[in-house]
């Protein structure tokens, strides 16, 4: 139960409709990914001025060797999180470690200008000590997001998103030929409509399909059936009807 409280599946819907589900990182494993890459960027950090002064002391002066030594810590300290993000992987080390990733609230990757802009708030979130900002704000927002993650429109989620049970929608349809004659281009979006559907909410399936009620002449649920009978009729031919093939997705369609 606390793992659920932690940890949830939120739903996403994108642009075209289509809706993905991020499993959303909680407090515990994100602060278990920052104190992993913590102890990293120590170790970095110490194995550079060890490096600095050993090869550099001697040519430049114990000043200078030490103002290299800030410079690179500093470096690290502001830029180590939004080089691994803004990656391939999406993840530092020690994100990648507890299998969390970095993303964009809409699903994709992160870019570098959202990484930048995550990671230099991360000094607010760390007012007035210890990440209590952050922290308190994660637990208060719906996605564990702390106020670089909102500024930025990123979420921590897990790299390995389990597959939800969806439970499945039938829609009894029966073939019937479209009421007028259809371009090659309109037969091509009806088929479309067909196989993209179960990929989307009912709301959205209906929605769109009341956009073709000068075809179906009806609106609604009933919309909905005609226009999928009619998809069903140009997918099937006269000579090949039979039982339809299993669609993909939540929705069955039946003759």
């Amino acid at each position: 139960m606390a793992a659920a409280r932690a940890d949830t599946l939120q739903t996403v819907e994108l642009a075209d409709g289509v809706e993905i589900q991020l499993r959303v990182a909680g407090v515990a494993v994100r602060s278990m990914a920052f104190l992993i890459d913590i102890l990293i960027r120590i170790g970095i950090d110490i194995a550079a001025a060890i490096l600095i002064f050993v090869f550099l002391q001697s040519v430049i002066g114990l000043e200078m060797a030490r103002g290299f030594s800030l410079l690179f810590a500093f470096f690290m300290e502001w830029f180590y999180n939004v080089i691994f993000e803004a990656g391939a992987k999406g993840a530092t080390p020690g994100q990648r470690s507890m299998k969390l990733r970095v993303m964009s609230v809409t699903g994709g990757p992160v870019s570098l200008a959202q990484a930048v802009m995550r990671n230099f708030l991360r000094v607010v979130d760390f007012m007035p000590f210890f990440y209590l900002t952050g922290i308190v704000c994660m637990l208060f927002t719906k996605r564990f997001q702390r106020l670089g993650d909102l500024v930025a429109n990123t979420v921590v989620t897990y790299a390995e998103v389990p597959q939800p049970a969806v439970p499945n929608v039938e829609i009894r349809a029966e073939r019937r030929a479209p009421s007028q004659v259809l371009t090659r281009e309109e037969q091509a979006a009806l088929l479309q409509f067909l196989e993209r559907a179960p990929l989307w909410a009912d709301e959205r399936r209906i929605e769109l399909s009341s956009l073709a009620q000068p075809l179906t002449h009806a609106v609604g649920m009933e919309g909905l059936r005609r226009l999928c009978g009619m998809a069903m009729w140009l997918r099937d031919p006269e000579e090949k009807r039979g039982t339809p093939p299993p669609m993909k997705g939540a929705v069955t369609y039946r003759s």
